[in-house]
């Protein structure tokens, strides 16, 4: 009996988490999860922690290229330890997912894939209509296509941003979420045949990653001052953040920021974007400043 494996594909900041964190509250099965993170520290794992779940990271590289077998080795791993009834891999929002198609069709016999579920980002689609290369082949890789973030939009664009993602994959349905809401039984139990192809594309990540890390707790204004002065390239920031309050959950996406209460002991962040390497130190100075 082969287990059935679902991806979780979607740009950087769409939801990916926050729908895995929905369907395991939702879904009263064994389920193993497979994490792929951009950036030196395991934010998203620690997130899902503490459920009734085995989560295997794979860290350091992107799965759909540099880290295929280490994909297919932690595949076995959790087979074999766990037994689940089910396998869910989140990829990086960089992660082209033809390459992770094709491998497990062709090299891990003990499993079968159930469907790829792509999380679009409605408001960044509004603002960005330009797709990148990377979200067009997500997109048109989907067997379901979650467009996430449907209230930060009016309906004129939230049908503009539909009609984009049918004319880039006719068949997938496209179903509007606030928070990734929606119901599990139309993401799994797809098992879509597919034509099996072998990737051809030469994975190029345009984005780069630095991180944080201190034991001194934030002032919470002074970092609030500073997560709405981050630079625009700055796509994406997540991790957690000490404050004398309380620790929070910090999400960051091209602009937009919010907090969420979170048992977490220490800071650590991480930052996304094109060409932000050059951008650390003034980043690492100004949360230097937010240090009580």
């Amino acid at each position: 009996m082969k287990t059935p494996i679902t991806l979780i594909t979607g740009p950087l900041g769409s939801g990916k988490t926050t729908l895995l964190r929905h369907i395991l509250a939702a879904v009263p099965r064994k389920i193993a999860i497979l994490m792929n993170e951009f950036g030196e520290i395991a934010i998203d794992s620690k997130v899902i922690e503490g459920k009734k779940i085995r989560i295997a990271e794979l860290g350091g590289g992107c799965v759909c290229c540099s880290l295929l077998g280490e994909f297919e080795a932690a595949v076995d791993e959790v087979i074999d330890t766990v037994d689940p009834e089910m396998i869910v891999v989140e990829t990086t929002g960089v992660a082209e997912p033809d390459a992770l198609i094709f491998d497990i069709q062709e090299n891990l016999p003990r499993v079968r894939l159930d469907g790829v579920v792509t999380v679009a980002d409605a408001e960044a689609m509004i603002r960005f209509p330009q797709l990148g290369h990377t979200t067009r082949m997500q997109i048109e890789d989907a067997d379901t296509v979650l467009l996430n973030k449907v209230d930060l939009a009016s309906p004129q664009d939230l049908g503009r941003v539909e009609e984009q993602i049918r004319r880039l994959n006719p068949t997938a349905p496209v179903l509007p979420t606030r928070l990734c809401r929606v119901d599990p039984d139309l993401l799994f139990g797809i098992a879509r045949e597919r034509e099996i192809r072998r990737p051809e594309h030469i994975h190029q990540p345009e984005f780069e990653s630095f991180s944080y890390r201190t034991s001194v707790p934030l002032q919470k204004q002074s970092f609030e001052e500073f997560a709405g002065r981050l630079p625009e390239n700055v796509y994406r920031a997540k991790g957690f953040v000490r404050f004398p309050e309380g620790t929070h959950l910090f999400n960051f996406v091209a602009g937009r920021w919010e907090l969420e209460p979170f048992p977490e002991e220490t800071t650590a962040l991480v930052f996304i974007g094109k060409g932000i390497k050059s951008l650390a130190p003034m980043i690492l100075g100004a949360l230097k400043d937010c240090e009580a």
